[in-house]
């Protein structure tokens, strides 16, 4: 069986993907970067979704000589410019401290009425084959939505209870995994790269 390697260490993403393109017969074994010995940490230093994408994918693809999936994402809030933006997982300093990039948020937007707190989730796909990076495979997806003052929901990550989608009357916190990924920047980004995938790979193995 063909492998594809996902640039995470989150082994529910890696599963998400494989099952997925098993319902589609197109069976790959899907690993992560914890499958790997000695796997080397990227740094995201592009100033785009898009390029710590390809970063990641192509960094990976030629340290395990294997077809590499990467993927960034992050929240632009328009009244600040686009920020947090690529730096949405350390905005309040330290990685993935989803409390810390929360308050930082809400004091950046503080006095900013409802109308004006609009923001967009993003993210970026990319597939790169080792050696063949100019014949990347790229999708995106995008939703916008709106900051609220005050977090709402206990479910999922990030910035998900401050994020609301107003034609769900919900934040991305109060709703169901299934809810969220069916309408989410992500979700929308991988059933576009799931469509691609299978013929973008065949005509890779067969040039």
């Amino acid at each position: 069986m063909d492998t594809l390697l996902f640039a995470t260490n989150n082994k529910n993403k890696a599963r998400e993907v494989e099952e997925a393109l098993k319902k589609m017969n197109f069976p790959i074994h899907v690993i992560t970067n914890q499958d790997l010995t000695d796997s080397p940490h990227v740094l995201e230093t592009g100033t785009t979704f898009l390029a710590n994408a390809k970063l990641k994918a192509h960094k990976m693809a030629e340290f395990s000589n294997l077809p590499t999936l990467a993927d960034d994402s992050g929240l632009s809030v328009d009244k600040l410019n686009g920020a947090p933006g690529v730096h949405s997982a350390r905005y309040g300093g330290e990685a993935h401290n989803d409390a810390l990039n929360n308050a930082k948020l809400l004091a950046e937007l503080g006095g900013v009425p409802r109308e004006k707190r609009q923001a967009t989730f993003h993210t970026t796909m990319v597939v790169s084959w080792p050696g063949r990076f100019d014949d990347d495979l790229v999708t995106q997806g995008e939703i916008r939505g709106e900051i609220l003052t005050y977090p709402r929901g206990d479910g999922n990550f990030g910035y998900d209870p401050l994020f609301f989608v107003p034609d769900k009357g919900k934040t991305f916190a109060e709703m169901t995994v299934d809810e969220k990924n069916a309408i989410s920047h992500r979700g929308q980004a991988l059933r576009k790269l799931l469509a691609e995938l299978p013929t973008w790979w065949k005509k890779m193995k067969n040039e």
